[in-house]
């Protein structure tokens, strides 16, 4: 496997529309499609000029590969919407919605959606990708983005958006945009996400004195007293994903809004636990659109 996926190699393998809906269509019903309205299986769909769908040979039933999907709606090119596709995950930190609109020549305001629903496509796939709990030795934080650029750093400062998260070791991270960093918000959140009886490492924070008491083998770096690694424990993994989280919001995209910040986290977080692969990046993203609930009319 090829350890880049070149934008020569998306453009042969993505010329036109009918391709990128040809791949769509074969994402939405497999290779032995079924049809929703004779029930033949394997059945065979003809393309329908002018229209994004597809005929039953037997019995004329129509199947829109698209319904249920992002590009459901949109008069914009599947092209252009593969081509943002492609931007978004060849790029180390993703595309801003001007540089979209600049290489795409579609409007802001389309721009500025196709992102947007894109990254709730990278949300769901790495949804996909990790449901189980983290396990083995994971390392928990949480950092400030946003804000006044002058003034207190870190907890404390004002105007910022917290994002807390959780690493595990040579594994995937999960990131969570809370309304604060109290224990009856942060303790949920690492029940539901991290296994019990995990090593778990953090700073000296308060809020994470109850981990023992939670299940967990927890133990901390005192980064008060300027002490960044205590034996196994270190947070240095999950702090380096924050350096790469707001370098790339500051260089790529200028500023976030609170409101829309976690859909940033979790196009970082994608890229970031797709890392090992990158050629298969884009298509992963694709293959999020596959649903075995697919209906047509």
């Amino acid at each position: 496997m090829a350890s880049k996926y070149t934008f020569i190699q998306f453009k042969a393998e993505y010329p036109n529309d009918d391709a990128c809906l040809k791949a769509i269509m074969l994402r939405r019903y497999g290779a032995e499609p079924v049809c929703h309205g004779c029930g033949v299986i394997p059945t065979k769909f003809h393309r329908i000029t002018g229209r994004r769908a597809y005929a039953c040979q037997w019995c004329g039933h129509h199947a829109y590969p698209c319904a249920s999907t992002p590009f459901e709606h949109s008069s914009t090119p599947l092209t252009l919407w593969f081509h943002a596709m492609y931007l978004m995950t060849a790029t180390r930190n993703g595309v801003s919605a001007k540089e979209l609109q600049r290489q795409l020549g579609v409007t802001y305001k389309c721009a500025w959606r196709i992102g947007h629903e894109l990254r709730k496509l990278m949300a769901a796939r790495d949804k996909a990708n990790n449901p189980s709990p983290l396990r083995g030795h994971v390392e928990i934080d949480e950092t400030y983005v946003g804000g006044r650029r002058r003034g207190i750093r870190g907890r404390g400062a004002k105007g910022k958006t917290v994002v807390f998260g959780m690493l595990e070791r040579k594994g995937a991270i999960k990131g969570h945009v809370v309304p604060d960093v109290a224990c009856a918000t942060l303790g949920p959140i690492i029940e539901a996400d991290v296994q019990k009886g995990s090593k778990v490492s953090t700073d000296e924070f308060r809020t994470y004195k109850n981990l023992k008491k939670l299940g967990y083998k927890h133990g901390t770096v005192l980064h008060g007293a300027k002490q960044y690694v205590h034996g196994i424990h270190h947070v240095n993994g999950v702090e380096g994903f924050w350096s790469h989280l707001k370098r790339g919001i500051s260089s790529t995209h200028v500023s976030v809004s609170g409101k829309y910040l976690q859909n940033y986290v979790d196009e970082f977080g994608f890229r970031y636990n797709n890392r090992k692969d990158p050629a298969e990046m884009f298509h992963r993203m694709l293959g999020q659109i596959s649903n075995p609930d697919a209906t047509s009319s």
